[in-house]
């Protein structure tokens, strides 16, 4: 063989590569952008996208976003669907024997151990007896018994909240301004609503609309508008300090009621007494069947307007808030408040009284504050409160369920609807242009009605009418043992 042609073969073989144009016998020269592989074959990993190519699994120990923990916890039909099909792979391939989901958590993971050892897959087929009571002979089913009372076992339904109003109604002239009470629902069915001089009736039976009475003869304003208990009356506040009772089924004034000398923009109802609150800072308590001068309390604590005004259920406190940022509680007999309450940073007017638990008190602060704060009125104590990120206008309770309704202002214009004592948001409502000023809650206790300075008002389906299925198993609740 001839040598140089033995050395060009011998340099191509160990990765030497000689120049076009140098000379044959020079030297050798390694070519500088061919790498030297051996004899296996190495793929280069470098330019791999693992987290794209393979499904790799997060780790734990990442903190994850709170919108996909927010998702991750809201039920839907097909998490329920895959729970109960897996369950039902578990019964017929695992005998796990499970009978009902409401044991079964969609988030378990879990391996399930099956009863006893042995293998899914066999050559001979396992003899069942007869007297099993797993299958039977007869069964047209082609699943056992177990996994038969699975797919009976009642599924615990979804709560929708619809997230649009069932009906809109134009209310020209309804005043933007946080300090008035202009909307209430009365238990016959009737809303009365404050709309510039006049007040007016709309009834949700026929939807049938009345003009009750006009101010603009006495160059007068409505301020505040509240619905006597029977629904008999409803009382009506003016910008002027007056308080006019109107009997809605004569079509008449009562009486009208004097005391105040500023604008009375809340009003609560005690059976036959009728609380008023002012911007000249007083509470009156007037029995409307006796003249005003015999039964006339006046309640003095607060420094600036009061704005809200609640009775409690058994009728024995009165809740007020003011423009000073103070909640107050008053009693029956005394003219100072028994209790004082001063965590608000604004202005106090959404207050409401729980009708589930004796004694809670929720209460919503102003811009500044933006918190719903909830107090034991039996001991004085606090328990807890919510930042809702924007201005509380209203609060009121479900008259069913033990869940909570807010509508705030600034800068969200939503109503929230809120399940106590969690206050985890159930639903988030929105439509209204400008602050949600004013709330009403229908006599049955199924939806509430909303209105802002955009002039409408909104009705919605928030809450149900089913009655919680748990009641106490308490001795003191002497309606567990009446026979």
């Amino acid at each position: 063989m001839d040598p140089e042609y033995e050395k060009r073969l011998l340099r191509q073989q160990n990765g030497q590569v000689t120049p076009i144009g140098s000379p044959v016998g020079g030297s050798p020269v390694s070519s500088p952008s061919k790498d030297k592989y051996g004899d296996r074959f190495i793929p280069s990993r470098a330019g791999a996208v693992w987290h794209i190519n393979f499904n790799m699994a997060p780790d734990a120990n990442k903190v994850q976003s709170p919108s996909i923990t927010r998702k991750a916890k809201e039920p839907s039909d097909n998490n329920k669907d895959s729970l109960a099909y897996n369950c039902l792979l578990k019964n017929e391939l695992l005998g796990a024997s499970i009978e009902d989901l409401k044991d079964q958590q969609p988030d378990d993971r879990r391996i399930l151990v099956p009863k006893e050892s042995k293998n899914m897959f066999q050559y001979r087929v396992k003899k069942r007896s007869v007297d099993s009571s797993d299958s039977s002979p007869y069964s047209l089913s082609p699943v056992g018994n177990k996994s038969q009372k699975l797919l009976r076992s009642p599924r615990k339904t979804i709560r929708k909240i619809s997230k649009i109003p069932f009906k809109v109604l134009d209310a020209p002239e309804l005043q933007d301004d946080f300090y008035l009470n202009l909307v209430d629902w009365s238990s016959q069915n009737v809303l009365s609503v404050g709309l510039g001089t006049c007040v007016y009736l709309w009834s949700a039976c026929t939807s049938q609309v009345t003009r009750l009475c006009d101010l603009s003869v006495d160059v007068d304003s409505v301020t505040s508008v509240s619905w006597a208990e029977r629904g008999n009356f409803v009382a009506v506040g003016t910008h002027k300090g007056y308080v006019q009772i109107w009997d809605v089924a004569a079509n008449k004034k009562v009486s009208t009621l004097e005391g105040h000398s500023a604008r009375v923009g809340a009003l609560a109802w005690n059976a036959d007494m009728l609380s008023s609150g002012s911007r000249d800072r007083l509470i009156l308590q007037r029995d409307i069947r006796t003249p005003p001068v015999i039964t006339e309390r006046r309640l003095t604590g607060h420094r600036q307007e009061v704005c809200g005004l609640k009775w409690s259920p058994d009728h024995q406190h009165l809740a007020s808030g003011g423009n000073d940022n103070k909640l107050f509680v008053w009693n029956m007999n005394s003219t100072t408040p028994v209790q004082t309450y001063t965590d608000h940073l604004a202005a106090v007017k959404a207050i409401a009284w729980s009708p589930h638990q004796h004694g809670l008190l929720a209460s919503g602060g102003g811009t500044a504050d933006r918190s719903i704060r909830f107090w034991n009125t039996l001991t004085g104590q606090p328990l807890q409160s919510v930042d809702t990120g924007s201005q509380v206008c209203n609060l009121a309770w479900s008259k069913h369920a033990n869940e909570l309704v807010s509508t705030h202002g600034y800068s969200q214009n939503q109503i929230l609807v809120w399940k106590y004592p969690s206050l985890v948001q159930i639903a988030k409502l929105t439509g209204h242009s400008y602050r949600v000023l004013y709330l009403a809650v229908s006599p049955d206790g199924e939806a509430i009605v909303t209105g802002a300075g955009d002039e409408t008002l909104r009705f919605w389906n928030v809450f149900s009418k089913t009655r919680s299925t748990k009641e106490s198993k308490s001795v003191l609740n002497l309606f567990t043992r009446i026979r």
